[in-house]
């Protein structure tokens, strides 16, 4: 079963508009959502949360429709958005006190060892923690009720580079449960690149692509040429180039570009920034 499936997902405000959004994200597997700010990655979080009203189009979470059996559907669900909503004053055995009467699979011995893991003190108001530790702590929280899906909205804002990196690794823990799944939109693309199965590019409401992550690294590549040997090559195979007077560098398909021509790897921070001056 999929975890969450999007079909022609549309949201308009004042200057802004989510267009015909389409994702699919199986159990089992991690989606990351990228895009530059505003291109409507929290408005696509909101929206599934049933935060915001859609205009049109269909969101399902394990088969049902997000809208209906919210209450159980939810508790199935651990969020962390990019503000951690939890009352200011509160230490975590008192936020564990409301947590274990809000979800009914609330774990109070593996909470306290998230909170060990994520060095997160057990008695300091939430008020007095740096942007990095509410984080920790809201996902500490997330994890603690036995969701099946985890939705993170730059759950890894704010963290060290040490501390993302163990961040990263319990969310790739979480889904070796095949019954699991994560959404995680984040500009840190390294990130999403370590864990994701899945990436999906937003750019200005629009969904540039969706694709396995494999599957993208696979059909592109970079090439490093002059001018004169960019003009060779098909103008299907380029999906983006940058000129500088040392050369082009060009975003290709790889099945398109001739034989021997060198063709290097691509990163997913470069695939992306590619498509989106494309579209500039």
């Amino acid at each position: 079963m999929n975890a969450l499936e999007i079909r022609n997902l549309t949201k308009t405000y004042p200057g802004f508009r989510l267009q015909n959004l389409n994702l699919t994200l199986p159990s089992g597997c991690i989606l990351g959502l990228v895009g530059e700010n505003g291109a409507g990655k929290s408005t696509t979080i909101k929206l599934i949360l049933d935060m915001i009203r859609k205009d049109s189009g269909t969101i399902t979470l394990f088969g049902q429709d997000n809208q209906k059996n919210t209450v159980l559907t939810k508790q199935d669900i651990g969020v962390v958005l990019d503000e951690v909503g939890i009352p200011q004053f509160m230490t975590a055995g008192q936020i564990a006190n409301i947590m274990r009467h809000t979800f009914k699979n609330w774990d109070d011995a593996l909470f306290k060892d998230y909170l060990k893991k994520l060095a997160l003190p057990a008695d300091k108001a939430f008020k007095d923690f740096s942007r990095g530790m509410k984080m920790k702590m809201g996902i500490a929280v997330a994890l603690a009720h036995h969701p099946k899906l985890l939705i993170l909205d730059e759950a890894t804002s704010g963290l060290d580079p040490v501390v993302r990196d163990e961040v990263v690794e319990m969310f790739g823990e979480f889904t070796r449960d095949e019954n699991h799944a994560v959404l995680i939109s984040s500009h840190i693309v390294s990130d999403l690149e370590k864990i994701c199965d899945y990436i999906a590019f937003l750019h200005q409401g629009q969904l540039l692509l969706c694709e396995e992550k494999d599957v993208l690294l696979e059909e592109y590549g970079l090439v490093q040429c002059s001018k004169e040997q960019l003009e060779e090559l098909d103008a299907d195979a380029i999906k983006g180039k940058k000129v500088s007077p040392y050369g082009v560098q060009a975003l290709v398909k790889r099945d398109a570009v001739p034989a021997g021509f060198p063709v290097s790897p691509v990163s997913m921070e470069e695939l992306f920034i590619f498509m989106v001056k494309e579209r500039a």
